[in-house]
């Protein structure tokens, strides 16, 4: 899996972010070419430890300050006794500022520089200096053919800053994108790293600095938080008196014909995650699956919107949608839900319904749609949310005024205050059905025991994936059902019951 280092910084930013934070070290005292020698010096020291037995470098060099540092790279590795060729795109000529300085250091250092073409044979580690941050169209020939070429060639391959291809703030590969297995990324850690197509094309990521002034980073504007262990809201302990009553009562409400399952595992979800009391509102055909699967629930059978209104009045958190299909039970019981003021998860068939304008939504709910249910909220396409998928949870949020949980690789988290977090573990096991289910039920969980909902949605999504990259070890075959012990053991270890 991507991003296997956790030593990296919080925060995340746009590459206009970054680009600032550049200048503002350079407005500083920091020369640029300064700079650039430390992403060079950053590059090399992580080729080397990345692969310590190699000797040759085909350093693949465009025409900004990306190539820049691909050259200087070439230098250190020449000096320390590698095999080296840089392969200009296009004219060496073109390139300007500090990166005109570092191509002629590599030229006076005697470092072989060819033109790049279509026969060119690449040897030894492939270190991509072709394309960085600034790219936000498609990527245009001569580069099309070129990162092709590095793709195909079956070497390792190293990333300057971000893999040529990727947008830095979204995540969606331009086009094409070269493959990286390691991509060394400067400064501020960019957004587009960590959503989207990111984790298909970034490889092992490294960080640094740069000796960036740490107050300088600190005061920088950022684009979304990074979830880690660090920095998660946290449950408080339980006092030793506790009782059920002190931690919600969790009423899951969906289960229509044929999708019975998807409800019992929201209620093992609430009720493995800590919610004092977990009920059921299904169809009365299961029933019996219910009590057999969770006992510990109190399990409704309704046939109707007003069987629900006296249990209404007794639970704290609703969790709707799972199962709950779109035929006539579903939409009346979704219309009760609707109207109760009470903290809500939607789900599933609960946001189709939305979409479809069959019903409103509460305030200050939780929503948790897959890319397809997001397009659908928002009328578009589902390419459209993946080309942007922070701009589509941030436009998803402000147009519901709730929490949106926006899953997916590399899940965003917004808030309608603007807030905006992201999670980037997870493990390709989880594309299994099911696996949503398990997260409202979480959700609702965590909202019972008194969390508001941006940091409820936040620790969800985190317990979530890092249960499933914890199951997802021992490879396919995943059942959503999996992920419910592992996340009560991280649970406990993020915030212990006992003091």
């Amino acid at each position: 899996m991507p991003h296997t280092k956790d030593d990296l910084p919080d925060a995340l930013y746009s590459a206009a972010q970054v680009r600032a934070l550049d200048a503002s070290l350079i407005a500083a005292g920091t020369p640029g070419f300064e700079l650039m020698q430390r992403a060079a010096r950053a590059t090399w020291r992580a080729l080397v430890r990345q692969w310590p037995t190699a000797s040759e470098l085909s350093v693949l060099a465009g025409h900004g300050n990306n190539a820049g540092d691909g050259y200087l790279v070439a230098v250190l590795a020449q000096r320390a006794g590698w095999s080296v060729r840089v392969l200009a795109v296009g004219d060496p000529q073109r390139l300007q500022g500090d990166a005109a300085s570092a191509c002629a250091e590599a030229k006076a250092e005697k470092v072989p520089i060819e033109r790049w073409n279509a026969t060119t044979e690449l040897r030894g580690i492939v270190l991509d200096a072709l394309l960085g941050t600034g790219l936000t169209g498609e990527v245009r020939e001569p580069y099309v053919n070129v990162i092709a070429a590095i793709n195909a060639c079956g070497l390792p391959v190293a990333a300057v800053d971000i893999p040529s291809g990727l947008c830095a703030d979204t995540g969606r590969i331009l086009g094409v994108a070269v493959r990286a297995d390691l991509t060394v990324t400067f400064i501020g850690l960019k957004l587009g790293l960590f959503t989207g197509d990111a984790a298909d094309v970034v490889g092992e990521l490294v960080f640094n600095d740069l000796h960036a002034d740490t107050q300088l980073l600190e005061a920088a504007a950022s684009s979304a938080l990074r979830l880690t262990s660090g920095n998660l809201p946290c449950l408080a302990p339980r006092a030793p008196a506790s009782h059920k009553g002190k931690f919600g009562h969790v009423l899951l409400i969906g289960g229509d014909h044929g999708f019975g399952g998807a409800i019992l595992l929201g209620a093992q979800s609430a009720l493995r995650s800590g919610a004092g009391m977990v009920s059921v509102a299904t169809r009365r055909e299961h029933v019996p699956a219910a009590l057999a699967r969770v006992p510990e629930a109190m399990v409704l059978g309704v046939s109707s919107a007003n069987q629900l209104m006296g249990l209404l009045q007794k639970v704290s958190v609703l969790v709707v949608g799972p199962g709950l299909g779109q035929a006539s039970w579903g939409r009346s019981l979704l219309s009760a839900a609707a109207n109760a003021a009470l903290a809500q998860v939607w789900d599933a068939d609960a946001l189709n319904m939305l979409a479809a304008e069959q019903v409103s939504l509460p305030k200050d709910c939780v929503i948790t749609p897959h890319p397809g249910e997001a397009a659908r909220l928002l009328g578009m396409s589902t390419a459209d949310v993946q080309a942007d998928r922070p701009a589509a949870a941030r436009a998803l949020s402000k147009k519901y005024t709730a929490v949106v949980i926006l899953k997916g690789a590399g899940s965003l988290i917004a808030s309608p205050d603007g807030r905006l977090a992201l999670c980037h573990q997870g493990h390709p096991a989880m594309a299994t059905a099911g696996l949503g289910d398990v997260l409202a039920g979480l959700v609702g969980a965590l909202l019972a025991q008194g969390m508001d909902a941006f940091d409820a949605a936040c620790l969800a999504v985190w317990l979530h994936a890092n249960a499933g990259a914890q199951q997802g070890k021992s490879g396919r075959g995943l059942a959503a059902s999996d992920l419910i012990p592992a996340i009560r053991q991280l649970l406990e270890e993020q915030a212990p019951c006992l003091k």
